[in-house]
């Protein structure tokens, strides 16, 4: 890089190897280390001495040249005297040999390759310049990184002198060029949002320096903020009017121009060496083609000859019908592979799961496809048709083939078409989509007896078909022609030798299984499984039949022990078994998942053969069971001492014990997609009022957000099963989870009627806990919209009802709710004493993750206290325990809290930086009324740094939402806008 500072390698000639070696610091304090022990490097103007040294790169310095580096034009009369004892006192502290004289001079010897931090980050520099003139911006920007953070403070703190001035200059000048190749390359990676914050508090740090500007408007841009990059423009050109009285640079302007002409160029790195870095940049995601692939010579042509001609067209879509089992997906898959060349950037591949009752959701696969693609998480969008035009944008002249298998109808796959010429598109599908515009139609059917033949003869062997030809034939007439039958048959009976094919044909004559083979769609698979399942040993019969009764995605060995009601050794072994005859397959290790098809018919087993038929409703009796006493005991581990645990519905089942809360933090939310499907599979048993305590226990998914959409939804369909049934207890814990769920997500009005009406409920049949619980929400929304007096009343209620329940943690919790109300009627003393009792109560009670809430509630009240520096620290201890909790609201809002405590302290740069990790996080979570307030206090952090129209831009945004929401804060933030910007 241009204007680097070079410290050549410096090496002492024969030095034996020593166990403790020095090393040397400038980078920040002048520091010396033998091994891990620090030195004494003495006084301010020994430590000059020592700096000028190390700076020389091994070269000798005369005396006068040391005098004029350590104090100037104005020396002491005994200058050299005294620089002959620093160096004396520095030689008794160095090793023999570093500090030598030369020539009535001195110089330093450093004694070993990357001994000195400065050497070691020119190294750093040289070897990121390499790696991005390589393409390699992963390991340049890594390499960059491991340079920067080898400052620690102010370059030569400490040191005076005229020659320690002038280095402090030029090496943060060559750390700020660092910084910006750094951040562009971030740009360039698609890390925008996360570079935001960093260059904002950079551009404060800065604002005359154009290059970040400049980096901060195309991260805006990009991030999707287009009117904040044209505020950070305006800014820059009245602030360099003002303080140079100059005009931007070129570059800047030309910038603007492009940001005001939405030009295409500027949505995607301008570099090509940007896409190497990222990884897989050409996905090959195809699955492996059947070696024994037979017949379908025709449609192997037809397909083939469409996707040739993707060249030169918008897109060629070809969409594959037919039953399931006749052949789709190998047929798809074979033709894929086959055209893979005329793909050269890459193939894509999905199974879409239109079979089962859920269906891939396309902004899921479109988030996949866009990882696969290259693309940062950071900038994938999160609405589904921001990702969809992203994904057509990032297809734009490659030639990519997607493979979108087993669709559920042309509106789920519409959003994962390319659109773009070169690419092609091969959809398979039950369903015939005649409402895909433009599609090519292929209609499946079943093989033809020769094909259906040579298909069984290629698995079994020509030895022992060619002998029993007519039973062959008898075989795959009795499969229905069907390839997924016939592979099935045909498979089992190549792995039994003993076994001929009239012993295979006779099984298949059973007039019940050949009834099925002979029915049309699914029935025809479904008799075909009834070979692998009849079998089994009884075992694990039992075992397939039961296994299958679960929703969810698949289903871990231990939640699988439990619906068996075995050991999980046990279970393993019969699970393996079924893995072996590939009725169940092994998803990833300890976790097994059905193939849609093959769940519908392992329930219809169940349905028909499970005896007694209780066993089936005790099966999923204990599956809940499980799930209850776990998540029961993820939520003590979290609260030690709380008593939500002892009001739930007692398990009879066990459930699994964790070792410490990061352990049971990983199961609650690796088994999140299949507990919450347990849940809604529940609202319509019996087991109603265990469902609902099961939600209620797993209330950490509510605030996760990843999960917080589905927690929301299945508590939904719980109060309307409690309504349903008449059950007023499990309506109103439902009530108290939706409600919960409501202001997660920033739904006031509707937290508030779920938890008034659960108030009401719980009133004409007493539950003491969830009442408070009610009690305590209720409290909160009033908070929130601003109803104080109503807020004091039901805290004040829900403290006298924990009370009576002896639940302190309860207590804790609500105390620091009564605080936030404290504070926001003004009685600032009573609300840091509140906050802080809670806090010492979940202290006492071992409480981490609700000694976060308690800690943060603290931090609001000493901001308002103005007790700055406390209210830091409590707000930053929250914020780390929310990080490790995976608690993304509270996460978010804690970074909010401490961008007020910044701007409370004069910060207004740090503000900026917090605030807008604070957005960051709180993507998608927290509703509108959250967003709008950081924005408000982005847009102060903003307006203090100079920034003024950038802050303009959030303040209009945070009006809006206030406004849409009806919030009073509205008329705050209106009174932040000028007349001419409202109008």
């Amino acid at each position: 890089m241009d204007g680097v500072p070079r410290v050549p390698e410096q090496r002492r000639a024969g030095s034996c190897a020593e166990p403790a070696p020095l090393s040397f610091a400038v980078l920040g304090p002048v520091r010396a280390r033998r091994g891990s022990e620090q030195l004494s490097t003495g006084s301010p103007q020994q430590r000059a001495l020592l700096a000028a040294l190390l700076l020389r790169e091994g070269r000798t310095a005369t005396a006068g040249e040391l005098i004029d580096a350590v104090w100037g034009e104005e020396p002491p009369s005994q200058a050299l005297a005294a620089l002959r004892t620093y160096a004396s006192r520095l030689r008794k502290v160095l090793d023999p040999g570093v500090l030598v004289s030369e020539s009535g001079g001195y110089a330093v010897r450093v004694p070993a390759e990357g001994a000195l931090d400065l050497a070691v980050a020119q190294d750093l520099a040289a070897e990121a310049e390499k790696a991005k003139s390589a393409g390699d911006l992963c390991q340049a920007r890594e390499l960059l990184g491991r340079a920067l953070a080898l400052w620690d403070g102010e370059v030569l703190a400490g040191v005076p002198g005229p020659y320690a001035e002038a280095q402090r200059v030029r090496l943060e000048e060559w750390r700020l060029q660092l910084l910006e190749s750094r951040l562009d390359m971030d740009l360039e990676q698609g890390c925008h949002a996360e570079a935001v914050s960093e260059l904002t508090a950079l551009t404060a740090a800065h604002p005359l320096r154009e290059r970040l500007r400049e980096l901060l408007m195309l991260a805006l841009y990009r991030s999707g903020r287009q009117a904040e990059a044209l505020a950070v423009y305006a800014d820059t050109r009245r602030l360099l009017a003002d303080e140079l009285g100059v005009d931007p640079r070129p570059g800047l302007r030309e910038l603007q121009q492009r940001i005001l002409r939405a030009d295409p160029g500027l949505a995607e790195p301008a570099s090509p060496q940007a896409e190497p870095a990222a990884a897989p940049v050409r996905p090959a995601q195809l699955p492996a083609t059947v070696p024994d692939f037979t017949g379908r010579a025709a449609f192997v042509q037809e397909l083939g000859e469409v996707l040739s001609s993707a060249e030169g067209r918008v897109m060629a879509v070809s969409a594959v019908a037919g039953i399931g089992g006749v052949g789709k997906t190998t047929l798809a898959v074979h033709v894929a592979h086959q055209a893979r060349t005329a793909f050269p950037d890459g193939q894509l591949y999905v199974d879409l799961q239109g079979a089962g009752a859920r269906a891939a959701e396309p902004e899921t696969v479109l988030g996949s496809f866009l990882r696969a693609l290259g693309t940062a998480d950071s900038a994938i969008p999160d609405s589904l048709e921001e990702r969809a035009a992203l994904y057509r944008s990032v297809l734009d002249g490659r030639r990519v083939l997607v493979l979108l298998d087993n669709a559920r109808d042309a509106a789920q796959v519409r959003p994962l078409l390319p659109g773009t010429e070169g690419c092609a598109a091969l959809v398979t599908s039950r369903v015939r989509m005649v409402d895909l515009a433009g599609a090519h139609l292929v209609d499946l059917d079943v093989m033809s007896p020769d094909e259906a033949l040579a298909l069984f003869t290629k698995i079994v062997g020509e030895e022992r078909v060619a002998s029993e030809r007519e039973a062959a034939l008898d075989v795959v007439a009795a499969c229905g022609f069907l390839p997924l039958a016939i592979r099935i048959a045909a498979s089992r009976l190549a792995a039994r030798r003993t076994w001929t094919v009239s012993v295979l044909a006779a099984k298949l004559a059973d007039e019940r299984r050949r009834l099925d083979e002979l029915q049309a769609g699914d029935l025809a698979v479904k008799a075909t499984f009834e070979l692998g399942y009849g079998a089994l040993e009884p075992a694990q019969a039992r075992a397939f039949r039961l296994l299958g009764l679960a929703d969810g995605p698949d289903i871990s060995l231990a939640a699988a022990a439990a619906v068996l009601d075995v050991p999980v050794e046990e279970a393993e072994d019969l699970l393996e078994a079924l893995v072996d005859t590939s009725l169940l397959e092994s998803a990833a290790p300890g976790r097994y998942r059905y193939h849609d098809l093959v769940r519908l018919y392992a329930r219809a087993c169940a349905e028909r053969d499970e005896w007694p038929p209780s066993e089936r409703d005790a099966a999923m009796s204990r599956l809940l069971d499980f799930y209850l006493a776990t998540a029961a005991g993820v939520y003590l581990i979290e609260r030690p001492g709380d008593r939500l645990v002892d009001h739930l519905a007692a398990p009879e089942y066990p459930g699994l014990v964790f070792a410490d809360r990061h352990q049971a933090q990983d199961w609650l939310y690796s088994e999140a997609v299949c507990l919450l499907a347990c849940v809604r599979q529940s609202a319509g048993s019996g087991f109603l009022r265990r469902a609902v305590d099961l939600l209620w226990a797993a209330v950490d998914l509510a605030e996760s957000g990843t999960n917080s959409k589905a927690y929301e939804g299945v508590a939904s369909a719980l109060r309307e099963a409690a309504r349903e049934a008449g059950d007023t207890r499990a309506e109103a814990r439902a009530l108290i989870t939706l409600g919960y769920a409501h202001s997660v997500t920033g739904r006031f009005d509707l937290a508030d009627e779920e938890a008034a009406l659960a108030h009401e409920l719980i009133g004409a049949a007493p539950d003491p806990l969830a009442g408070c619980w009610a009690s305590n929400i209720l409290g909160v929304i009033a908070l929130y919209q601003g109803r104080h007096e109503d807020g004091e009343t039901y805290i004040n209620r829900a403290i006298e009802g924990f009370r009576a329940c002896d639940d302190r943690a309860g207590e804790a919790a609500v105390l620091c709710n009564l605080s936030r109300i404290h504070l926001a009627t003004g009685r600032t003393d009573s609300a840091v004493s509140l906050a802080r009792q809670g806090m010492e109560m979940y202290d006492a009670m071992g409480h981490a993750l609700k000694g976060a809430n308690g800690r943060y509630a603290l931090g609001l009240a000493l901001t308002e206290h103005g007790e700055l520096p406390e209210a830091a620290a409590r707000l930053q201890e929250a914020l780390t325990v929310f990080r490790d909790s995976r608690q993304r609201l509270w996460e978010g809002m804690s970074l909010f809290r401490l961008a007020e405590v910044d701007l409370a302290a004069g910060r207004p740069a740090q503000a900026a930086a917090n605030a807008e990790s604070a957005l960051t996080v709180l993507r998608g979570i927290g509703g509108d009324w959250r967003r709008a307030g950081v924005l408000v206090t982005l847009g102060h952090g903003l307006s203090g740094i100079g920034q003024s129209g950038r802050a303009q831009v959030c303040w209009r945004e945070a009006l809006e939402l206030f406004e849409a929401l009806g919030a009073p804060e509205a008329e705050t933030v209106r009174a932040l806008l000028t007349p001419l910007t409202l109008a």
